[in-house]
Order: C-alpha cells, then structure tokens, then sequence
C-alpha cells in the first residue's frame, strides 16, 4: 500500500548573493580595469554621474591645483626648472607647427600617438614585408613559438608535421626570421644567438677576429676560463684570447627578446612594463609615522545625477504623475548607482586594511630597503586582519604602490620573501673578484647570512635578475 505524506524540513544554505558577486569583480579588477568598468557603467546608467575631478598625472591622487606630493618631490630636485610634460609639449608643437592639422573641434590629439608595437607584431610585419604570402602560415607559426628571451622553441620537424611543408622551406623562413632585429632573435640555443650577433655586429664595423671562431667552437672551453688551451689550438696569444672573451661578454646579449615589450611566448605576451599609476600612497609624515592613503577609488567622484535624486523623490509620492514603468525605471538606475558607488568605496575600504597591516609588519622595509623585507604570505595576512584568504588576494592582484622613496612596486613585492636574497645574489655578483659559481653563492647565502638556499634555488633566482652563469660572465 502506498503512502504520500509531507514532511517540512529546514536546511541552511549558503548563497552568494547579487551583491557580493558584484563587489568582489570590482575588487579584484586592476586599476585599468576599474576605469573601463566606470566608464561602461556612466554610458549605461543615468542615474550615475562623474564630478569634476582633477587628479595628480604622477601619482593620481585628487587635486585642487598642484599635488604637494609631487610638487614637493620636483621643486627638491630642481628648484629652478621647469620641465614640461613631453607628450604634452610634442603634440603642442605638431598642432602648431604641421600644416596636415587642422585645427577643428572635433580633432582628437590622441589619435597622433602611436599605439604600442609589440615585438610579435613587428616581427610579423617585417617578415610580411620579405616573404611570399603563402609562407605567412609558417613565419606565424615559427613568430608564436619564440619563448620569453626570443629563442625558438620548436624543431622544424615539428613544423612540418604540423603544417605538412618541405623542411627547407621551413629552414629557409627561419633564416628570415634570425635576420630581423633585435639581433639573435630566433635562434635555437646560445651559441646559434652569440654568431647570429656576431655576424650583425660585423655588418655594423664591429668585430674581433677571433670572436666567431671561439663561440662556434671553443664555447665550453672559454665558459670555464681554459684561454692558455684555446691558444694554443689556436695558434695565438692567450691575451688575445681573453681580449676576445671580453668583447664577447661585453658586445653580446644572450636574452636578445630581454628589452623588448610584448614579447611572444607559448603562454601568452609578456606584460608591458609601461607606467603605472598607484592604486595606494605610503608617504612618511613630518613626525617619522607612515601615512597611508588608497588614491585609486578617489579619482572617480561618483554620485547620483540630480535630475534622478529629484524624480525617485517624485516617485516615492503616490500622488505624482509617474506611471509604474517610469517609477520602476528610477527605483532600478538608482539603486544600481548606490550599489556601485558602495562596491567601489568597499573595495577602498579594503584596501586601506590591507595597507595599514602591510605598513606596520613590513616597516623595517619600508624605511631600510629590501633587505628588511619580512616572510608573509596572504594567508598571514588574511589570519592577522580577518579579512578572508580570497579577499586578500583579489585586493592585491594588479595593484601597486608607491613607497615613501617615490619607488611604485606591485603589492605582490610584499609577499615575494626571496627579494631580499635576489638583492644580496646581485650584490654578490657585482662585487666579485672572480665568477663565484651558483653552489658558492649558496655557501655565502649560509655562513654570511644565515639563509639556508639551495644551488638550484640560487640558478634560479640569478637567472630571474638575468645574470649569466659563473661560466659564462
């Protein structure tokens, strides 16, 4: 026999709501992000309106007239000058000065300045350029393989299994690809990159004689400093050799993709290390305590549109005209503003607490250098403040901070531990007498100073600063 009976039961369930979803996508949107999201949201509401704000161009923060901040810094270092902003001054000049300008309201000056190139656009541009069209396919494919440093990173039997072409075809687009700048751009290890600058440095006037001999066929042997054995293979002096060897180390580049932007690599472009503006100002004020103040969310002096203030008060009378449409239409516009307005000045709020914790635990740092920097992760950080893990997290990401030296750094610097010891690496390198080997370094990193590294750990961070191995410097 069947039975149907009802039973109420209560369950608690955790819901995200609207809300929060909304205030965590603000927060963890770098600055950038954050003045296209203000943006989007003025077009498409408008019950939401932008004050007149002026703000600091150098450090962002809101102004009246002139930042103290930076007006102090400038008038310190040169009392007498004044220096006119460069962009400002080149498209004064060429509005001035070229007769293809006209000077119409509707002329955006904007438009004269270059977009930024990346080092895979022109390298694709340039081949575009030289190659048949029907060899585009495989200079793309070759452009994309290029690690961070510019080295190709894929076997020509991996290109022509993956787009079934003739092997010379492929060596001979990969000869076009390493005759384009920046010099050894395309190579396949360090010995094909050091020739490849060689053979250009060569085309310029600048050369050794023995420069090319020696990499292409005593590269290991110069590594470890055998100059008396290569001269006697060579039939030459070994002060010639070891003049050659500083040339090679003083000519050449073995990261030949390491000073330009954008570069391609299998996971995506390098970031561009343009100028970034702070999110948050840690400044020292006159009694020696720090001073922290978040200028990120200040630049945009939100509020709702009068007009809209006066309709929703209209709208909360019954006996006004407005229909449930026109009511329904302000109620939601507002409210979104509100709701905007407070996801921002939340995001602030946040911020500010971090910072404040940041400035008391890493103050050491913050006054003495890099070498004072102490172990935190954000985990500690989120135990210390109560602030939750993922919070902490999305608060940090993308932003940055200028320090009391006027130094900008991204917040992750706080939480990078091995800084101190990539500081102490450099200086060692700086300062040595002769190449000190990665297990060396290590050993001093101990006895000296009481950090306990690795020889692999020690190779990595040196390669981090760009420093060649002891063999090669």
């Amino acid at each position: 026999m069947l039975e149907m009976n009802q039973d109420v039961q209560q369950e608690l369930q955790t819901r995200v709501s609207p809300r929060l979803i909304a205030a965590n996508h603000i927060l963890e949107m770098s600055s950038q992000e954050l003045q296209q999201e203000v943006n989007r949201e003025l077009d498409d509401n408008p019950a939401l309106e932008l004050g007149d704000l002026k703000v600091c161009p150098t450090c962002g923060q809101p102004i009246e007239d002139e930042c103290p901040r930076c007006t102090r810094k400038t008038a310190q270092a040169d009392e007498a000058t004044t220096i006119p902003d460069p962009t400002e001054q080149y498209l004064e000049n060429l509005a001035w000065n070229s007769s293809a300008v006209t000077r119409d309201e509707d002329f955006d000056p904007l438009t004269l300045v270059a977009a930024q190139v990346t080092l895979e656009e022109k390298l694709l541009r340039d081949l575009g350029a030289i190659l048949d069209p029907a060899d585009m396919p495989i200079a793309e494919y070759l452009v994309g393989s290029l690690d961070s440093d510019g080295y190709l990173r894929c076997s020509t039997y991996e290109v022509c299994s993956e787009l079934d072409v003739d092997p010379d075809r492929v060596e001979a687009i990969i000869a076009v690809l390493q005759s384009l700048e920046p010099p050894g751009i395309g190579a396949r290890d360090v010995r094909e990159c050091m020739i490849l600058q060689l053979q250009y440095l060569a085309s310029q006037g600048v050369e050794h004689p023995l420069a090319i001999t020696l990499v292409r066929d005593h590269l290991e042997e110069l590594g470890k400093h055998k100059f008396n054995k290569i001269a006697q293979q060579l039939s030459v002096s070994a002060e010639e050799v070891e003049e050659a060897w500083e040339f090679i180390k003083t000519q050449l580049n073995p990261h030949p993709a390491g000073g330009s932007e954008g570069v391609p690599t299998r996971s995506g472009p390098r970031p561009t290390q343009g100028y970034v503006i702070p999110d948050v100002i840690i400044g020292i004020k006159e009694d020696g305590k720090f001073d922290v103040e978040v200028v990120e969310s200040k630049r945009f002096a939100l509020g709702i549109n009068s007009m809209y203030q006066q309709l929703l008060m209209q709208a909360a009378n019954t006996s006004n005209a407005l229909s449930d449409q026109e009511r329904e239409h302000i109620q939601h516009y507002v409210s979104r503003a509100k709701m905007f307005i407070a996801n921002i000045n939340q995001r602030r709020q946040t911020m500010q607490k971090i910072t404040d914790f940041l400035v008391d635990y890493q103050a050491d740092y913050l006054r003495h250098g890099v070498r004072q920097l102490r172990p935190l992760t954000r985990a500690m950080l989120a135990d210390r403040t109560g602030i939750h893990e993922s919070t902490v997290s999305r608060a940090t990401a993308s932003k940055y901070v200028m320090l009391p030296n006027g130094e900008v750094i991204p917040f992750s610097n706080f939480f990078t531990a091995s800084l101190s010891v990539k500081d102490i690496i450099k200086e060692m390198i700086d300062n040595e007498d002769r190449p000190l080997t990665d297990q060396e370094i290590a050993n001093r990193l101990s006895e000296e100073y009481g950090y306990t590294v690795a020889r692999r750990t020690v190779a990595k961070y040196r390669d981090q600063l760009d420093i060649l191995p002891s063999s090669l410097r």
